[in-house]
């Protein structure tokens, strides 16, 4: 039987990119076990009254303490999770900063053909494909 998507979410994601190395996070423990410590690329929700960008250098302010500078879109990627849609808004950024840890379990700087040996939130998964056909 099919159930009735309860609710979409919008969010922002940044692709932090360094000397070639593209900056991943590790979820923490969450009664989501589809999510519950996965990697992901940092992000979040956006705010009323924000725009994408706004709210993506707000969210890695607030979760790793790093100024982005933000680049252009790099793909939109909706997903449907068990129990909502998924819409993620992905922009390649770079900072001069190095990531504090205040939500996440752990960080890693990883290239492009490093990025698959990691166990990605499933949304993640495109973005992952797409660096690395880009190489």
């Amino acid at each position: 039987m099919n159930r009735p998507i309860e609710k979409k979410i919008t969010v922002v994601a940044a692709v932090v990119e360094r000397n070639g190395r593209f900056l991943c996070v590790q979820r923490g423990v969450s009664d989501k076990v589809y999510l519950s410590g996965k990697w992901e690329f940092p992000g979040g929700k956006i705010e009323v009254g924000e725009t994408e960008t706004e709210a993506l250098a707000r969210e890695i302010k607030e979760e790793l303490s790093m100024t982005l500078l933000i680049g252009p879109k790099l793909m939109v990627v909706d997903h449907l999770y068990p129990d909502f849609l998924l819409c993620m808004h992905v922009y390649r950024c770079t900072s001069p900063d190095e990531p504090q840890l205040h939500e996440h379990l752990s960080h890693q700087w990883l290239g492009g053909d490093a990025l698959m040996q990691l166990d990605w939130a499933e949304a993640d998964i495109p973005i992952v494909r797409r660096l690395m056909e880009s190489g």
